[in-house]
């Protein structure tokens, strides 16, 4: 069995839809307590390293189409090597073992961020 993988703003209601809530940012979501945010994981490894983090957000041009690839390259790069691509084997297990995991993030922006590379790049290790 593998889950049915979804992503949503942490900041959105909680749906009993949502299966297991996974939080995929390294930094706890500003302003949301712990009961709001309903988090069943916090898997903070798997999100991108601090250093791809700053230089991401020190972009002005990050959410470009061509900046977001450079971006997605690098992220992938660091979700094949460890401790990133360990992190990404437990997300796998944790998707094999349930029916629906929904990837949480904090990102404003729906389509450009880092929760969208991730799912892409667990889809594919559960292939």
């Amino acid at each position: 069995m593998t889950a049915v993988i979804s992503l949503k703003r942490v900041y959105e209601p909680v749906d009993a839809a949502d299966g297991v809530r996974v939080l995929v940012d390294r930094l706890w979501p500003r302003g949301l307590t712990k009961e709001r945010a309903a988090v069943d994981v916090w898997a903070k490894e798997v999100a991108p390293s601090a250093a791809l983090r700053k230089t991401w957000h020190a972009d002005p041009d990050a959410h470009s189409p061509e900046h977001f690839a450079a971006f997605s390259a690098d992220y992938e790069r660091e979700l094949a090597s460890p401790p990133a691509s360990e992190a990404l084997d437990e997300l796998a297990g944790l998707a094999r073992s349930h029916p629906r995991l929904t990837l949480l993030f904090g990102a404003k922006d729906e389509r450009t961020n880092h929760a969208v590379v991730l799912r892409a790049a667990l889809i594919a290790r559960l292939r």
